[in-house]
């Protein structure tokens, strides 16, 4: 068996590239400003308040979709203990432990918004088709306001964590304990911060759905090279560190994200043959682009939703 190679250390810090600099900083800036608003909080006005929330819940999302996103597939630093104080910073900011976060997205590419299988089931546990009908997806904000309240609770996803692997296990746990017993100390302190903050962190995580929404809407998950939505939109892509190149993204998850581009130049021939769908706009503002063909939707009729069926 050939030694284990390690991967080279750009600038002496940064697994694979020394831009990853720029989600690094975002990282520890959004926990530092999440910091700044708890302590600045007695001396704001409530106009001022709402506003802060309000960037709290739009940061949640932006973050889930391109700083923890990326930090997933390419965790940022040489030095496992700093990408492990990145993971911990992320869970803070986000109230969400970034080690299940992983396995939920991970499970996500394997099955990469799947259809319903013979088992009833998809593999992807956020597949837009996991709640459709008659092989349609879900119609949009059914999928985005519901999606929050399937998730499975962080004890079920650690042990399914734990089933392959117990050190990620613990490290999730520990994650969720260091949410617990950091937000309950700020509950204590001031609990009007946590309850102005509560309904903005679900929120947050509603635009996290609707972009995932656009992501796969109207994507073919039988076809490699076309499970996922494409958007070239630049100020999106620019803030979003490249998350619109959605469609080259899953075809090769474990390219850099500053590598987005010439990928898709590489795949361009294969999408175009494909057929794979492209919005003109950013994902979370998918349903204003008029040029794109609607996608079909439908729900389950409600004698199958209703408890006694």
């Amino acid at each position: 068996m050939s030694p284990r190679v390690r991967p080279k250390a750009h600038l002496g810090l940064f697994r694979y590239s020394a831009w990853d600099a720029v989600p690094a900083a975002l990282a520890f800036a959004h926990l530092a400003l999440l910091l700044v608003f708890l302590l600045a909080w007695p001396a704001m006005t409530w106009p001022e308040r709402l506003l802060g929330a309000a960037a709290y819940g739009v940061a949640i999302g932006w973050s889930l979709d391109s700083v923890s996103h990326n930090f997933i597939h390419n965790p940022f630093f040489a030095w496992e203990p700093l990408n492990r104080l990145t993971s911990l910073v992320l869970t803070l900011s986000l109230g969400t432990p970034q080690t299940m976060y992983k396995y939920v997205h991970m499970r996500h590419h394997a099955g990469n918004s799947d259809r319903i299988g013979k088992d009833g089931a998809t593999v992807d546990p956020i597949s837009l088709y996991q709640y459709g009908w008659d092989g349609k997806v879900e119609p949009t904000w059914s999928y985005v306001f519901k999606q929050f309240w399937r998730d499975d609770g962080p004890f079920t996803v650690a042990a399914k964590i734990r089933a392959r692997r117990p050190k990620e296990a613990r490290q999730a746990l520990q994650e969720f304990w260091a949410i617990v017993g950091v937000y309950g100390v700020v509950l204590v302190a001031n609990w009007r911060f946590v309850l102005l903050l509560a309904p903005l962190y679900y929120l947050g995580h509603c635009l996290s759905f609707l972009i995932a929404w656009y992501e796969h809407a109207g994507a073919d998950p039988d076809q490699p090279i076309a499970t996922g939505v494409s958007t070239y939109e630049p100020v999106y892509n620019c803030a979003f560190l490249n998350n619109g190149y959605h469609a080259e993204h899953h075809y090769r998850p474990k390219v850099h994200w500053t590598k987005m581009p010439a990928l898709r130049e590489e795949t361009r021939a294969e999408q175009a043959a494909a057929h794979v769908r492209t919005l003109s706009v950013a994902h979370f503002l998918g349903f204003l682009d008029r040029g794109a063909a609607p996608v079909p939707t439908a729900s389950p009729p409600k004698h199958l939703l209703s408890p006694d069926a």
